[in-house]
């Protein structure tokens, strides 16, 4: 199984196409964008910043990929997660899995997702008003 992982600031491409060499032979492709909702623990907001602790989350993910591709097994699997300030509807992450069956590559999806947030060092920092959001300064 190929493993590609990402973890930084930049906007999420939600449609990265899968690599050539994984075309032949795949049967299923599962895609999840999880999107930053207007509302956050009952308030309305305009962006959560998340931070990570990227080495460490990044090796976590690929040990827990790999364990779950043993019960699971899938051909390709693509985690982006973004770092930062996130707007409302924008993804906070991505995964692309490529699998010979559908079975397997939405299990691979679900049983990584509940984990993520388990086990991974990502943290919702904050969410940000809209008039946070509007106040910091532009980069």
């Amino acid at each position: 199984m190929q493993i590609e992982i990402q973890l930084g600031p930049q906007p999420i491409d939600t449609r990265r196409a899968l690599p050539d060499e994984f075309r032949d032979g795949t049967g299923a492709l599962a895609e999840f964008s999880g999107l930053v909702r207007g509302e956050e623990s009952g308030r309305e907001i305009a962006a959560l910043e998340y931070e990570a602790y990227s080495p460490m989350a990044e090796r976590v993910m690929r040990e827990l990929i790999t364990e779950l591709g043993r019960r699971h097994p899938c051909r390709f699997v693509r985690v982006t997660h973004r770092t930062g300030l996130v707007p409302v509807g924008a993804a906070a992450i991505h995964l692309t899995i490529a699998a010979r069956h559908r079975a397997e590559a939405f299990a691979m999806l679900t049983e990584f997702m509940d984990r993520l947030k388990q086990d991974v060092p990502i943290w919702k920092r904050r969410a940000l008003s809209r008039e946070e959001f509007k106040a910091r300064p532009n980069p």
